[in-house]
C-alpha cells in the first residue's frame, strides 16, 4: 500500500517510492532519502512535527511537510 511518510506511526516502516515535490527532492536525497531505501518512523513530536525516522543508517528529524512529500510503500 503505497501513502504519505507522514502518515505513518512510530515503529511503521515503508520502502521509499517517490517524491511529491521537486523543490526538496535535491535535499531529501543528500540525507540518504533515495527511493528503495527502507524508511522507519521512530518518533513523532507530541505536536506531530518533526518526526524522527531511520534511513541509510543515519538518524535524522524531518519536518511535517517534507514528510508529505516522501511516498513510501508501507512494510508493516
Amino acid at each position: 500500500m503505497v501513502c504519505r511518510l507522514s502518515e505513518l506511526k512510530p515503529g511503521q516502516s515503508g520502502v521509499i517510492k517517490e517524491f511529491q515535490n521537486n523543490d526538496i527532492f535535491l535535499k531529501l536525497m543528500e540525507m540518504g532519502c533515495v527511493p528503495g531505501e527502507t524508511i522507519l518512523v521512530e518518533q513523532i513530536a507530541p505536536l506531530g512535527d518533526p518526526l524522527s525516522v531511520s534511513v541509510a543508517g543515519y538518524h535524522l528529524s524531518l519536518r511535517i511537510n517534507e514528510a508529505d512529500a516522501i511516498f513510501v510503500d508501507l512494510i508493516n
